[in-house]
């Protein structure tokens, strides 16, 4: 069990579009001495597989890699992987994801997956046999084809010309060619860290529930399911492995089913993965308190997020958990089924949404001086 004596570990990602996972953190440290001087505090940041994945593995004492890739729709990136001996961390988000959209614009019928590709090709130059790769925060719909392009696989039209970038045109493939696949693939173990498990086709599928948010119009959903149909059919004729259905398959616009299909990947957890990389058993071992949050705790918490895989490593060492954040859409029940012992919430201290957002710092000291009054006094 906590010991009264022990320390403090706090477990946070960011709060999003108001501070940076660092930030959130060292405010939190700054208020937890303040409410309660002396205190030991210990930090890691978290992430679920989106973006900050990178600066979580980099928290955990992995070495940034950078390297240049494709963004989503053609411009070059400057990206980065994160290494530590032979494994590496790459995150899709930072390569081609919604962020590197130049000036925000969705593209969902050319966006590409293809920078992902080129990263995971340079780890692999690097000799990394070891990669976990995580794709939340897409921008594309292309079943992973892009990806799957970058480590040399051929996607090809009737006239055997190879397709364009995007989810767009999947409707025309018409061949396969898997022969050119990077050789240090078959010697390569890859995890994909996801938080999502809908199946690759359909209305729980990656065109259907994500296509939406990536600027998809009904026209555009019905024409990327088709293709994601047809990359399917024809690309597990080829491996044999018949993974459409499975859950995950539909993450990232199919990058998930790509990974599982193409590359014999396995899936995890994101934050799952996260905390084993920062080892976060040792890191509790001792403590009297764990602090986790993001901005907004809701029912999308509950579903694979960093906070509630936080709430469940706590619960596994016996040590109590808090959750602090901008705004809770949970109630109080709900928090407690989630593993929270109790929710601390900026609107406690500030009603006003924007302001909160706007002052979240200082909120954020605030609330953890009171988090230490009420747990550590």
């Amino acid at each position: 069990m906590a010991s009264d004596s022990g320390h403090v570990l706090i477990a946070c990602d960011k709060f999003k579009g108001s501070l940076t996972a660092h930030e959130v953190i060292a405010r939190l440290e700054e208020g937890l001495r303040e409410g309660a001087p002396g205190v030991e505090v210990r930090s890691v940041v978290v992430a679920d597989g989106g973006d900050g994945t990178l600066d979580a593995a980099e928290s955990a004492g992995f070495t940034p890699e950078p390297v240049q890739c494709t963004g989503p729709t053609g411009e070059p990136v400057q990206t980065r992987y994160a290494r530590r001996g032979g494994e590496a961390v790459v995150e899709m988000a930072d390569a081609c994801g919604l962020g590197r959209l130049p000036g925000g614009e969705r593209r969902p019928l050319e966006a590409s997956s293809a920078g992902l590709g080129e990263v995971v090709a340079a780890a692999l130059d690097a000799g990394i046999r070891d990669l976990v790769i995580g794709i939340g925060g897409s921008a594309s719909t292309d079943g992973g084809a892009g990806m799957l392009t970058a480590l040399g696989t051929r996607f090809l039209d009737a006239e055997g010309v190879e397709l364009p970038p995007g989810g767009g045109s999947l409707t025309r493939l018409a061949s396969v060619d898997l022969d050119g696949l990077h050789p240090a693939l078959t010697a390569a173990r890859i995890t994909v860290a996801c938080d999502v498990d809908n199946p690759l086709l359909g209305e729980q599928g990656a065109a259907a529930i994500f296509g939406p948010q990536k600027g998809a119009t009904p026209e555009d959903v019905d024409l990327l399911d088709a293709g994601l149909a047809r990359l399917a059919e024809l690309v597990e004729a080829e491996t044999g492995r018949h993974v459409a259905d499975q859950p995950g398959a539909g993450a990232a616009g199919g990058v998930g089913w790509a990974a599982l299909c193409v590359l014999g990947a396995t899936m995890r957890p994101g934050i799952e993965i996260v905390l084993d990389l920062n080892d976060f058993d040792a890191l509790a071992r001792g403590a009297r308190l764990v602090v986790t949050g993001e901005g907004s705790l809701d029912l999308q918490t509950l579903l694979g997020k960093a906070p509630a895989g936080v709430a469940r490593a706590a619960r596994r060492a016996e040590v109590p958990i808090v959750a602090v954040c901008g705004r809770a859409l949970l109630s109080e029940e709900d928090a407690k089924e989630a593993g929270f012992d109790r929710l601390y919430r900026l609107t406690d201290l500030e009603p006003d949404e924007s302001r909160c957002m706007a002052e979240a710092g200082p909120l954020l000291t605030r609330l953890a001086a009171e988090v230490a009054r009420t747990e550590l006094g």
